[in-house]
């Protein structure tokens, strides 16, 4: 009998591993409105290259003008290698621009799609979900170009 619970008990457990996992991670969409797309230039005050996202916080204004502090979340460290990305290219003090979709909430809080980097070099940050995403091909984040196209 006990070990009949224990072999019960061990396939729910591993029927709901899945499940906690996911609900862990959020969507793209959960958070972010794919239609308020936000572009700020400022200075960078912090950049973290942690998982499961980097974060990238800025002083800056948005296009009417009206500054505030933001918020960005960009992809996993490993993901933006992958696309170009080094943990050096940002640092605080850099004159940056950046644009992404801002968070559904309200919040100064948006998910990259691009930064345009002090040196002039415009590359994707977002997740593998972001609209917008030039690498979004199965495989494609390893081919070139590194860089968005220019605009």
């Amino acid at each position: 009998m006990r070990t009949r619970h224990f072999w019960t008990l061990f396939a729910a457990g591993i029927l709901l591993f899945p499940a906690i996992r996911a609900s862990a991670h959020h969507a793209f969409s959960a958070e972010y409105d794919i239609n308020k797309l936000v572009t700020i230039s400022g200075i960078v005050v912090k950049f973290e290259w942690v998982n499961p996202h980097a974060l990238l916080y800025v002083e800056g204004k948005d296009a009417e003008g009206k500054a505030a502090s933001w918020k960005f979340e960009m992809g996993a460290p490993g993901g933006l290698m992958s696309r170009g990305w080094k943990k050096t290219d940002v640092k605080a003090g850099d004159e940056i621009t950046v644009d992404g979709y801002a968070s559904k909430d309200g919040r100064n809080v948006a998910n990259v799609r691009f930064v345009k980097l002090a040196d002039g070099r415009k590359l994707f940050g977002g997740f593998n979900a972001t609209p917008g995403n030039p690498f979004r091909r199965r495989g494609a984040d390893r081919l070139s170009p590194r860089t968005a196209p220019p605009n």
